[in-house]
């Protein structure tokens, strides 16, 4: 089998989205030709962590190690907690605080593209012998973080190997870049190495045909947008009885979804029935303006913190609700972000209510698999009126999802998708 390195960040026992991507590809690769020996950081500074992940790691790929400082550590001397809010990727959007200010730039500043900078130059040393004793070929960097992206850049000025860049999200374009309190310098700085890395790489893997658009105006390079995916059987599951709306994984501040507050609010104090019945859960990290505004519109009583979930339980959860919960930022920006959940909630044939910004990519890919419904943020008649139906659909007991199309989204024909590609 043709050997390929996969160069990582995120990687069991670390927890959220970013870590399956590169774990499904790595187990159905061996089934397309390819054997994958995967490099990843020894001592991470991982937001969330899933130990059960662990056990999915296929016991043949070979995982190299090799330690990484970085600023966290030095930063939670300052402020452990807020460090430990911005690693998570919360940001506050009102009124930060005079640290959180300090951090931010900081971040933004000095540690460009991100604060694993400092693992770029030992791993192209450590690298270089992997590749020779090993024969390797082709070399794969996933990102964010982007800096695993100048790992590959500087691989690929040394040896003639094939180098694929993976951008799980888009780098300048992201909607929390603007939130760095970058200087003019640093943003021109974030520009050049996002042209370089565009340029020199052979191949470009995105997940939205958004992010591929928006490359193909920076480089001629091939790009292909291969989306997140799911693989997991489906196992029989009795619903929620109470009309639970379920949302999995982080809410950030920017994805506060004020309308939905709203027409929840309307709706408990209009439909007794609709106030027995309804409640709200939320797993994973949740930014404090979500949790003021939930008591703001009096959801309180109605709101359930999971934590974080296991990503066996996340599944589960999300069979048993009776709808699910998709958010995106209300900006240009967002249009294409696809969040990983989607495609999970796809397998789990559970309705959807996605709420984003106009011309949404996910939104549209909600629709099109007959899915759901998808609302703009400010449209609180049209959520009251799709919240109501579903509600008197989950009184009928006869509230289901008819999602069409979904199979091209397992992980197994998106790795396929990817070996052809290579």
């Amino acid at each position: 089998m043709r050997k390929i390195l996969v160069i990582a960040y995120y990687w069991p026992p670390a927890g959220g989205p970013g870590v399956q991507r590169w774990l499904k590809f790595v187990k159905y690769l061996p089934d397309f030709g390819f054997e994958p020996i995967v490099y990843v950081p020894e001592n991470p500074s991982y937001p969330i962590m899933d130990e059960k992940l662990v056990s999915e790691i296929p016991g043949s790929v070979k995982i190299l190690k090799k330690p990484i400082r970085e600023p966290y550590g030095w930063a939670s001397l300052l402020s452990k907690k807020k460090t430990k809010t911005i690693s998570s990727g919360i940001i506050k959007e009102k009124d930060p605080s005079f640290m959180e200010k300090i951090l931010l730039w900081i971040r933004g500043n000095f540690f460009i593209p991100d604060a694993r900078k400092l693992w770029v130059k030992p791993s192209i040393s450590y690298l270089a012998k992997v590749i020779a004793d090993e024969g390797i070929q082709t070399i794969i960097t996933t990102g964010p973080p982007h800096s695993l992206h100048l790992i590959g850049l500087g691989l690929k000025k040394k040896y003639n190997i094939q180098w694929i860049a993976d951008f799980r999200d888009p780098w300048t374009s992201i909607g929390y870049h603007k939130k760095l309190r970058l200087t003019e310098s640093s943003r021109l700085k974030h520009k050049a190495l996002e042209k370089g890395v565009l340029l020199r790489a052979d191949k470009i893997v995105v997940t939205s045909n958004t992010t591929k658009t928006e490359f193909e105006a920076i480089t001629p390079k091939p790009i292909k947008v291969i989306t997140n995916g799911f693989d997991d059987e489906l196992k029989p599951r009795e619903l929620d009885s109470k009309f639970t709306i379920s949302h999995i994984g982080s809410l950030l501040t920017g994805r506060n979804p004020l309308g939905l507050w709203q027409a929840l609010q309307e709706l408990i104090a209009e439909n007794e029935a609709f106030k027995n019945a309804i409640k709200i859960q939320l797993a994973g990290v949740v930014g404090e303006e979500v949790l003021h505004s939930i008591k703001d519109f009096g959801l309180s009583d109605y709101a359930a913190q999971l934590g974080y979930l296991s990503h066996d339980k996340v599944l589960e959860t999300q069979q048993k609700s009776q709808l699910l919960l998709l958010l995106e930022i209300d900006s240009e920006e967002t249009k294409g972000i696809i969040p990983g959940k989607l495609f999970e909630y796809l397998n789990a044939k559970r309705p959807i209510l996605a709420i984003g910004p106009k011309g949404w990519e996910a939104g549209a890919m909600v629709e099109q698999h007959k899915a759901g419904n998808t609302c703009l943020h400010g449209e609180v008649k049209r959520l009251k009126n799709v919240l109501l139906d579903a509600f008197h659909q989950y009184e009928k007991g006869t509230l289901i999802c008819h999602s069409e199309r979904v199979e091209q989204y397992h992980r197994m024909a998106l790795t396929e998708s990817l070996a052809k590609f290579i």
